[in-house]
């Protein structure tokens, strides 16, 4: 039944046209391509959550990368963001590959669901509050399949921040929080948020993260699960 759900959730995620300001710009995206992609046909459409939805972990982002997952239809693929966290999650045995391409490239993930908070890239990365409030529902929803369930791994302050205020929005949460690596908080019904760094390239390039310690906070994760 959940994975009934799930493909109809998808669908109903990748035909939502409901924020007028983000079609426009996923339209422009998909019209002025980067150089290295111009014979590439982009996705230009909503990205939608992917992997196991009997799994007991959720890593979420704020939002696709401009010519990273709307391009390529899959968020957290096709950029070097993705390349960094695919090797930290192969390490900790989450992923089957330690890259990830393109949305058909046989990645697989186990005990693990990753998506977006926001499914449309939104410009200079800024999404307005009613359009954050309109893919709560498709959020809320991804996590009501998800009925194993026990963390949230949020990636980047962004990230952590977002999934903070989709909680107080939808069930009253009033806990005081504040984003940091490793940082771990309660949610209700009886899940776990911990932050996690943004596998950006400035991330790893300042040597805010490295692979050693992305990858040993999946691994503790996992144990505790």
């Amino acid at each position: 039944m959940s994975k009934l759900k799930f493909t109809n959730l998808q669908k109903k995620i990748i035909n939502c046209r409901k924020c007028p300001r983000l079609i426009n710009f996923r339209k422009k995206i998909v019209k002025n391509k980067r150089k290295q992609y111009q014979n590439e046909k982009y996705w230009g459409k909503p990205i939608t959550g992917f992997g196991d939805i009997k799994g007991k972990i959720l890593f979420v982002g704020l939002a696709p990368a401009a010519h990273g997952g709307t391009r390529t239809g899959r968020v957290f693929t096709g950029d070097k963001s993705s390349d960094f966290l695919y090797k930290c999650l192969y390490n900790a045995n989450i992923s089957n590959k330690n890259k990830s391409d393109h949305l058909n490239d046989g990645l697989k993930l186990n005990n693990a669901f990753i998506t977006a908070a926001l499914k449309c890239v939104p410009p200079e990365d800024k999404p307005e509050k009613k359009e954050l409030n309109n893919c709560f529902k498709f959020f809320r929803q991804e996590i009501d399949i998800l009925k194993n369930l026990k963390v949230i791994v949020a990636l980047g302050k962004v990230a952590f921040d977002t999934c903070v205020e989709f909680y107080k929005t939808n069930y009253d949460y009033r806990s005081k929080v504040k984003f940091g690596h490793n940082e771990k908080y309660n949610l209700p019904n009886n899940i776990l948020l911990v932050g996690c760094y943004h596998p950006s390239p400035r991330n790893v390039n300042t040597g805010r993260i490295n692979e050693e310690k992305m990858t040993n906070l999946f691994k503790n994760i996992l144990k505790n699960i």
